[in-house]
């Protein structure tokens, strides 16, 4: 049991599908679940696995997705798609015809969460029918080796089940952060509670925050501004602390880049604009190194950080 919580826990299902040569157990997602995953062809659960992260990926009318698609297809990592992931509005006309001409390709092995554009369409139906079981109602959570991954509907309407310590989205968080042994926790979603760009601190996650902090999370992955930032460990409130979460803002995927604001957030450690990229994160059994791949073959940042 993680976290200074003394609430019961909830028991929850585990549902698998024979996948595989070699009978790996590939999750199947359902609204608010818990399910562990083995990466296909990826290291052993006890060693180290990276995956791929970005948000704010494809538009028709831009080149971005296709250059940041380039760099996934060198890998067979897993890829948490960070939402905004077929402007103008998540429709299944610009999920077919913007999004799955580059990006359709990792279907199969992307964990995605919606984005605000995808609800430019009506109960975002557009990417619900596009990732079907992928989209796990919305939230849901998995684990990777040593870590334990969970993804958020920062959308906070009633088709995300909210954002309030008092709404379903966050009743479930509690119970599936106190049901988790895992030694890691990584949290991504949409909207950041923290960002130096056009958009600035999110605070109707700050629930989000609350919990993850309280039960030991060590990263938290965000879209929604276009560009890439790097947080230094903080508390819900902002405040600097070594055992609070690092926030990684990954916007960046291909859609329109965008400059910062005049004036960096609190704790920002780094920050990059007008550059397409992807981030890779190397989830190691006590730890994480971190890469941001821009689409000019550079690594713009890196460094390394240990579990709490």
């Amino acid at each position: 049991m993680r976290g200074r919580r003394t609430r019961w826990t909830i028991a929850v299902a585990l549902v698998f599908v024979a996948a595989g040569a070699l009978g790996v157990a590939l999750a199947l997602r359902v609204r608010g679940s818990t399910s562990s995953e083995t990466t296909a062809g990826g290291p052993e659960s006890s060693g180290a696995i990276s995956v791929v992260a970005v948000g704010d990926i494809a538009r028709c009318d831009s080149e971005g997705d296709e250059q940041t698609a380039r760099l996934v297809a060198q890998t067979n990592m897993q890829i948490l798609a960070l939402g905004d992931l077929a402007y103008g509005s998540g429709s299944a006309e610009d999920f077919s015809n913007c999004y799955d001409p580059d990006w359709g390709q990792f279907r199969d092995r992307t964990h995605p969460v919606p984005g605000n554009h995808e609800y430019e369409t009506p109960r975002a139906q557009g990417y619900f029918d596009y990732f079907g079981d992928g989209a796990g109602g919305g939230f849901y959570s998995f684990d990777l080796g040593a870590w334990h991954l969970v993804a958020l509907n920062s959308n906070c309407g009633d088709d995300s089940a909210g954002c309030e310590l008092s709404d379903p989205q966050l009743d479930w968080l509690e119970h599936d952060m106190q049901a988790t042994s895992a030694t890691c926790v990584l949290a991504y979603w949409h909207h950041p509670r923290f960002s130096s760009g056009e958009h600035g601190d999110d605070d109707s996650v700050a629930a989000f925050w609350g919990v993850l902090d309280e039960n030991g999370a060590d990263v938290v992955l965000n879209g929604h501004d276009h560009d890439y930032e790097r947080f230094a460990p903080q508390d819900p409130t902002g405040e600097a602390r070594d055992d609070g979460i690092r926030e990684f803002v990954v916007g960046t995927g291909g859609g329109l880049l965008r400059d910062f604001s005049s004036s960096a957030a609190e704790n920002s450690e780094f920050r990059l604009a007008n550059t397409y990229g992807v981030l890779e994160l190397t989830l190691r059994p006590d730890g994480y190194d971190w890469r941001f791949l821009t689409t000019d073959d550079r690594t713009a940042d890196e460094g390394s950080a240990a579990c709490h």
